[in-house]
């Protein structure tokens, strides 16, 4: 009888015992990822950007664009910030990339009590104030 009951024991400890334990890949959450300076300032100016290039090149022939780095930032004295941006526009097949040169106006919001209301009064703006065309 004990034989039996061991053996029945056995039998139900090994079919309700997983055989084969999966360890699940950790994917990072958002908060976890690290980000520069350039990825935050990419992330405002992106879409007036994208907009003015397709102005330039036309939605027909645009294959796309590519971000090249921050050339520079300077502030402005109404608390604003100009942005020069270098960029790459390549072509359908790839045998001529043409360069150019985006400076682009940002301009935070000044609802803080501790902004000189005289010299900035507006909300957020982000808009081009000069665009070349480094390449021919």
């Amino acid at each position: 009888m004990v034989k039996q009951c061991l053996i029945l024991l056995g039998f139900f400890v090994f079919a309700f015992t997983p055989m084969h334990t999966v360890k699940a890949k950790t994917v990072p959450k958002a908060e976890d990822l690290y980000v520069t300076t350039e990825d935050i300032v990419s992330d405002l100016v992106l879409p007036t950007i994208d907009k003015r290039v397709i102005k330039e090149y036309g939605d027909d022939e645009l294959f796309g664009w590519e971000w090249q780095r921050i050339v520079g930032i300077k502030y402005k004295d109404n608390h604003s910030y100009d942005v020069a941006v270098r960029i790459n526009i390549p072509s359908k097949n790839n045998d001529n990339v043409k360069e150019d040169l985006v400076k682009i106006r940002v301009s935070p919001s000044c609802d803080s009590g501790k902004i000189n209301k005289q010299k900035c009064n507006h909300g957020l703006k982000i808009e081009i104030v000069e665009y070349k065309h480094l390449s021919k």
